[in-house]
């Protein structure tokens, strides 16, 4: 400070360059945290879209279990469907 209570110029300007480097850096820190914010939104959705998917997969594979289940059975019912008929036109031909 010179003898009157007033900085010298160069550090007035020196702590005006300060002022604008910092008020930059505020506004691009800004920046990142809303890219942060934006990234975490997609984290939580992406976490979700896995959690379902995880989900459909043990439902699908489920599904095809039981549906091979279904099948063996419609096999087996088809077979004594088929001796029955036979049984049936066996009978009716000792008629």
């Amino acid at each position: 400070m010179s003898a009157n209570g007033s900085s010298p110029p160069d550090l007035e300007a020196a702590a005006a360059r300060l002022q604008r480097a910092l008020a930059h850096l505020e506004d691009k820190l800004d920046g990142v945290f809303e890219r942060l914010d934006a990234n975490r939104d997609f984290e939580v959705e992406s976490e979700a879209l896995r959690t379902d998917r995880a989900r459909l997969a043990n439902d699908l594979d489920a599904a095809r279990a039981r549906e091979r289940e279904l099948q063996l059975l419609a096999d087996e019912a088809s077979e004594v469907l088929g001796a029955a008929i036979s049984e049936v036109r066996e009978a009716l031909g000792k008629v």
